[in-house]
Order: C-alpha cells, then sequence, then structure tokens
C-alpha cells in the first residue's frame, strides 16, 4: 500500500458520509408532524414519506449492485453522494405531499446507491486484519446521526421550518462528496472495471450470486437481524411512555444512551472480529442481546435499571451489525461483492418490513413481552444461521494496492 494513502483519511471520508446519510434518514420521524402541517398532509398518509424511501432504496440497491462490481466502489460512492447532496438540496422546494414524497424517493435512491458500497469498498482495501476496525469505525456515524444529527435537526426545524435540517444534512453531504474526491482513491481492481452502460444495470447478473452457497444464509441472517430489530423497536418507545408511564424526556435519554452504546459497541466489536473471529463475535453479541431484551422487559423497570439495560441492548446490537457485514464481506468475491452485499440487504429489508408490521398486533395481544421474545428467538435463530457458514478466509491475502485518486 502506497505511503501517500492516509487510511484515516479515508475512514474519515466514509464516516461523514454515513453521518450525513443516517441523519437525514433519522430526522425525518421527530418533524414527521410538523412537516405535515407545513405541507398539508393529512396524518393517515405522513408515514409514507418513510415507507416510500425504504422502498426506493431497496429498489435502487438491487440495480445498483451489479453496477458497482462493472465499474468499481469509489464511483458508486461519489456518484450516490451527489445524488444525495442534490435531493436534500432541493427538499426546501417542497409544497406538498407529491412532492415531498418525490424527493423523499429520489433520496431513498441515493441511499439504495450508497447501500454496501462502504463495506464494499473498506473489504477491497483494507487488509484481514484491519477490516473489522475500519468497519466499526464508519459504523459509528450512523451513532453520531442517533446522538448529534436528531438534536440538531429537531432544533433547526423548530427554529427555521422542516427543511432547514435538510439543508444541512446536504451541505456535511457535499462535504462528504469532495474529501471522497480528494482523498478515497481508486484501487488497482477498478482497472478492470467496466465503461457504464445500459446492461450494467441489468439483473441477470444476480444468477451467480443465487448460486453461491452461502447466499441463503446471507438473505437469512440479514432478514432475521431486521426482523428482531423492528419487532423490538417499534414499540419500545410506546411501552416506555405509556406502559410504564415514563414522560417523553426519559425516552429521549434513552435513546441518546442508546446512541453512545452504538458509538462504543460498534469499533470495539470491529476489533474484536479482528482478533476473535467474525462469527464468534456475532455469536456472543447476538446471545448477549437476546438476554438483554429479556431482561428490559422482564426486570425491575426502575429508571436507572432501564439506562443500563438499554445501554447493554444497543452495545450488543451495533456488536452484532458490525460483526456480521464483516463476517459477510470476507465470504465474497471481489467480481460480485456489490451485488451479494445489495441482494442480500434488499432481502433483509423483507425482515424489516416484517417485523414492523406484526409488531403492532403482538403488542396489543401479548404485550411488550411478546415482542421481545419473538425478537430474542430471531437472535437465536440468527445464532443458528451464522454457524452455517464457512470462513476459512487466509488472513495474509492480499490486499488490492491503491492507486492514488483519479479527479475526473
Amino acid at each position: 500500500m502506497p505511503k501517500n494513502i492516509n487510511l484515516h483519511l479515508i475512514l474519515g471520508s466514509l464516516w461523514l458520509l454515513m453521518f450525513a446519510s443516517s441523519s437525514q434518514f433519522f430526522i425525518i420521524a421527530p418533524i414527521l408532524p410538523q412537516l405535515g402541517e407545513q405541507l398539508n398532509i393529512a396524518e393517515n398518509i405522513q408515514g409514507t414519506l418513510i415507507s416510500g424511501y425504504a422502498f426506493s432504496l431497496a429498489i435502487s440497491a438491487l440495480f445498483i449492485g451489479p453496477v458497482s462490481d462493472k465499474i468499481g466502489r469509489r464511483r458508486i460512492l461519489i456518484l450516490g453522494s451527489a445524488t444525495m447532496a442534490v435531493a436534500l438540496g432541493l427538499h426546501p422546494f417542497a409544497y406538498d405531499y407529491t412532492s415531498i414524497l418525490t424527493l423523499r424517493l429520489i433520496a431513498g435512491i441515493a441511499g439504495g446507491i450508497l447501500t454496501g458500497s462502504c463495506v464494499s469498498y473498506i473489504r477491497d482495501v483494507f487488509p484481514y486484519n484491519k477490516r473489522g476496525w475500519a468497519n466499526g469505525i464508519v459504523a459509528t456515524g450512523s451513532a453520531a446521526g442517533q446522538i448529534l444529527g436528531i438534536p440538531i435537526g429537531k432544533i433547526l426545524a423548530s427554529q427555521q421550518g422542516f427543511d432547514t435540517p435538510f439543508l444541512f444534512f446536504s451541505a456535511v453531504m457535499a462535504i462528504a462528496f469532495f474529501m471522497i474526491m480528494q482523498f478515497v482513491p481508486h484501487t488497482s481492481l477498478e482497472a478492470k472495471y467496466q465503461r457504464l452502460t445500459w446492461s450494467s444495470f441489468s439483473l441477470t447478473g444476480y444468477k451467480d450470486v443465487l448460486k453461491s452457497r452461502h447466499f441463503g444464509a446471507s438473505a437469512v441472517g440479514y432478514v432475521l437481524m431486521f426482523f428482531s430489530i423492528s419487532m423490538f423497536m417499534v414499540y419500545f418507545p410506546t411501552w416506555l411512555e405509556v406502559d410504564l408511564s415514563f414522560s417523553s424526556e426519559f425516552v429521549a435519554l434513552i435513546l441518546s444512551v442508546g446512541g453512545i452504546a452504538t458509538l462504543i459497541g460498534s469499533p470495539l466489536a470491529g476489533r474484536l472480529t479482528d482478533l476473535v473471529g467474525r462469527k464468534s463475535v456475532n455469536i456472543v453479541n447476538n446471545l448477549g442481546l437476546a438476554v438483554s431484551i429479556l431482561a428490559l422487559a422482564t426486570l425491575d423497570h426502575s429508571g436507572i435499571t432501564l439506562v443500563i439495560l438499554s445501554f447493554f441492548t444497543m452495545l450488543f446490537l451495533s456488536g452484532r451489525l458490525v460483526s456480521f457485514q464483516a463476517l459477510i464481506s470476507d465470504i465474497t468475491s471481489d467480481s460480485s461483492r456489490g451485488r451479494f452485499m445489495c441482494l442480500s440487504i434488499s432481502i433483509g429489508q423483507i425482515g424489516m418490513g416484517l417485523g414492523s408490521f406484526f409488531s403492532g398486533f403482538v403488542f396489543d395481544n401479548f404485550s411488550f413481552l411478546g415482542n421481545v421474545v419473538i425478537s430474542a428467538i430471531a437472535c437465536i435463530a440468527m445464532i443458528a444461521t451464522v454457524l452455517v457458514f464457512d470462513t476459512a478466509t487466509q488472513v495474509n491475502e492480499p490486499v488490492a494496492e491503491m492507486t492514488p485518486a483519479e479527479i475526473s
């Protein structure tokens, strides 16, 4: 690896991209009532601004996976960050439901372009014994979006209007775009990539991915992971505020503590995956998550107990995500990694949808404990899925040589 390549600047660029992308997604729910009031959007359709974003992200990711394998991950990062910056910058021009929904769909397309790209790029250029650490560092950008992005966006929205947070995160994404242009280099692998044509968007390339002996387990793993998250998280704030009668300020504190736990857990889990292995760390985090959420729903419901258990819950949750992403990136080839990651994550959205859909039914009929038990079962099922993987990866495998960034 050339001496003029600064790994910290690369990670800083990817971190800022993750922060801006996560923040613009996290902020939509807290400002949804204000957004609906300013644009005269009925309450019963406001939620479609979130589901529409997720839908367009999933579809976009399917098409961008083959493209990233053909033209290279750096170009995808540039394309995605530029598209996201422009889409967010156009939000102030929204004047009704149709216009804001259109802009959220475009932002979702940009999110799909970026889906899996950071993880794939890290796998392309970082040696095996640093990949977990690198993934963990970049993942803290999402945690920072929860800790800093939400309050910043909420304050800006309350003082200047719903569109101001999107303008702010558009500026942050623009900075990330220029940092990627300047500090994130091409790899030698990209020299063999093809020029972008209409055939590059063909989904036929997924045939090879579907034939992979690990794809089924990867897709099931993502489905179970997202399902357990949504089954637990969707009604967690409602349980705290309605059933346990805690204030909205305490719920906000719980969410902030969770963000801090993610900020700590992501790099810690990443480093541990490099030291003791991806599968082992993932199994431990799944077990820890199952135990912590069960304890959360059944033990003493005092404020201090809930804060402590919420911290460990998010610690294990973030560790599970980082270790699983590192595991998946290691069992894919350079030529199909983008397709493999994007298809797996897109299918994983099914788990998010199923968990969100059934969580309300379970909560109404079996209380929050029912949500927790089902979520814990999904964690155990994910352990069984992870055990299927054969991760006999050579630690001393060659790493893609990096070349100075080409700015064109």
